[in-house]
């Protein structure tokens, strides 16, 4: 027959779900609590406890070992202790099982006992259920509403609780008491009061493990879920790809008559869901995206900083359709594939192109193309008088259309080129330390610097402002940062310290760093003012004079400017350009063929004596 103790200690681990090992341990260290309350024990002596199956318990109390003892409590004669170890000496600290426990504390220690028990089993329990909760982060689970206050919903998972935010909810929906609803694990966080588990009905990869349940072949990894787009309670666009041959993606995600995708629509209380095949070309991928619309020709075009825009005509009666209500239909169009989108109707890209036939470079087509301009004035002066199009004409209207785009993205992708072409030229200019700085040591303003952060460095941005100037300031307009960002960043490049050597490497040996201008391989006959002179290896700098050259050109360029304040600004700017300018100049260099940038500097001693345009080093 079993103990009490037996049925108790089975009792609490079935109902909190705790192991044998743990609910031993509490209960071991509510005895060892209980016995120094009881006895008194100090708190540096060591008192340890340990319960058999039976539930008997044992205590072992730390003594030292003495030849007579004096004080019980802490001290065990030598006889005694080696009856336990016949190894101990005296002096040694011995744990020595205490005989006289009795079987009932005093009120106070059982009810210390009792709290520590309670203490311990809670923290298990919390454990336990953060170790079980922390797995099934991500995965979907069952709940049942609790509670609706201000806008939180709580549901209970069974030993555990959660909550819903209203931002992690599905706007469509209106929950109940006592309802059970399918949710989302989104985070479970450890905190003193237990896991907090939170759960969502709005988060997109939701539709993704419902896909996984309902699709097999989703689960078994043959179909691929390669992106979703969702506006939880609205619509959702899920682009698939298949892995295996001979598996159609779009029609397994879907299932017989419409079975599989409909069990999802029904948990999601009515979304609409459009399954789209992957495709690795983007233009076919953004067709697609857009559907139920039908597009006529994708146009795509990728700028310097990352910006992907594709430009999509869709013919007049599609127009709407490709939209969608409120935009819903190309904004998620857009989130799926990763391109701007910019819909134009055959009529709306066909009027702006006409506008422009007789201006560059659309002018090319009035020549080559005569009788389909004419064409398209024709249709687009019937459209203009309200009077009905046949599908032939829209058809010509087409061709236009597609002429006149295939015209204008030649002409934006010849100016993308000739904006790389100006920076590769421009980026070995740049000092290779300014590479390596951080765009904070320009100390801009914060909406500056949220735009400009994608560019990394200062060296980056120095190159973007000194070859891409326009589209630099395109930039920074469309990004919020104020008419006056470009003249900021321009003081703080005037104003930067370059250092020669960058920190954590070490100097060069060669004094010597020679840029290659871009001028072609072979340079041309260049009529140089003044004479090349023999390079020195080891120039010495007289750094006091070159400042005070400085000053003196910057002085006489002040006084020529008018006396006002924006006037003594401007002319000290172009009084440190110039000086710059007379450090530098382009010399051709015999021995390797081609054109060099040189600094010309001052020299001390019998240096100072050469003449003022020896150059001692390339730039």
């Amino acid at each position: 027959m079993k103990s009490d103790f037996t049925l108790a200690f089975n009792e609490i681990v079935e109902a909190r779900a705790l192991p044998k090992e743990k609910v031993l341990e509490a209960l071991s260290q509510a005895l060892v609590s209980a016995y120094r309350r009881d006895a008194n024990v100090i708190d540096s002596q060591n008192v340890e406890a340990d319960i058999d199956a039976t539930g008997k318990p044992r205590l072992l109390v730390e003594k030292e070992v003495v030849p007579d003892v004096i004080n019980e409590q802490t001290e065990v004669a030598i006889e005694e202790a080696r009856k336990i170890d016949p190894h101990v000496n005296e002096g040694d600290m011995l744990m020595v099982p205490v005989t006289n426990l009795s079987k009932s504390f005093g009120r106070i220690a059982a009810q210390t006992a009792k709290q520590v028990i309670l203490q311990h089993i809670r923290e298990a329990e919390r454990d336990s259920l953060y170790k079980e909760y922390i797995e099934r982060e991500g995965e979907l689970v069952i709940g049942t509403v609790q509670s609706v206050s201000s806008g939180t919903i709580t549901l209970e998972l069974g030993r555990a609780e959660a909550i819903m935010p209203q931002q992690q909810r599905m706007p469509t929906e209106r929950y109940k008491a006592h309802e059970k609803i399918r949710v989302y694990v989104v985070e479970v966080k450890k905190t003193n009061r237990g896991p907090q588990i939170i759960v969502s009905r709005n988060h997109k990869n939701m539709l993704r493990r419902l896909l996984e349940y309902e699709v097999p072949e989703i689960y078994n990894g043959q179909i691929e879920i390669k992106n979703i787009a969702r506006e939880a309670g609205y619509r959702s666009k899920v682009s698939v790809a298949a892995l295996q041959e001979g598996i159609d993606a779009v029609g397994a995600c879907v299932g017989m008559r419409g079975m599989r995708i409909q069990n999802i629509v029904k948990e999601l209380n009515d979304e609409k869901i459009d399954i789209i095949e992957w495709d690795a070309d983007s233009s076919r991928y953004i067709a697609r995206a857009l559907s139920p619309a039908r597009v006529t020709r994708v146009f795509l075009e990728e700028e310097l900083d990352g910006v992907r825009t594709a430009t999509v005509i869709v013919p007049e009666d599609q127009l709407s359709l490709a939209i969608g209500k409120e935009g819903q239909n190309a904004r998620l169009a857009a989130k799926l594939t990763g391109w701007r989108i910019d819909i134009k109707s055959v009529v709306e890209a066909a009027t702006h192109a006409i506008t422009q036939i007789h201006q560059p470079p659309l002018s090319i087509i009035k020549d080559r193309y005569p009788e389909l301009v004419s064409e398209a004035f024709r249709i687009l002066e019937k459209k203009a008088a309200n009077r009905a199009v046949t599908p032939e004409e829209y058809t010509k209207l087409t061709q236009f259309v597609e002429v006149a785009e295939e015209v204008l993205f030649k002409q934006r992708d010849a100016s993308r080129k000739e904006r790389y072409e100006a920076i590769a030229m421009v980026r070995p200019l740049v000092p290779p330390a300014a590479f390596k700085m951080p765009l904070s040591e320009l100390e801009l303003a914060a909406d500056i610097m949220d735009v400009i952060d994608h560019l990394g460095s200062v060296g980056e941005l120095w190159v973007r402002f000194m070859a891409d100037e326009a589209g630099l300031g395109r930039m920074l307009e469309d990004g919020g940062a104020g008419t006056d960002a470009m003249d900021a960043i321009r003081d703080s490049l005037d104003d930067l310290v370059v250092p020669e050597v960058i920190e954590g490497e070490e100097e060069p040996e060669a004094a010597i760093a020679e840029e290659v201008l871009p001028v072609g391989e072979n340079p041309p006959d260049v009529a140089f003012s003044e004479p090349l002179r023999e390079v020195e290896e080891e120039p010495v700098v007289d750094e006091e004079l070159e400042a005070d050259l400085a000053t003196l050109v910057a002085d006489a360029e002040t006084e020529q400017e008018p006396d006002t304040d924006d006037a003594g600004s401007k002319g000290k700017k172009k009084a440190d350009k110039k000086v710059k300018d007379r450090r530098r100049a382009l010399v051709y260099d015999e021995e390797i063929g081609e054109v060099v940038a040189k600094r010309r500097r001052k020299r001390t001693g019998s240096a100072a004596a050469a003449p003022e345009d020896e150059y001692d080093e390339y730039f």
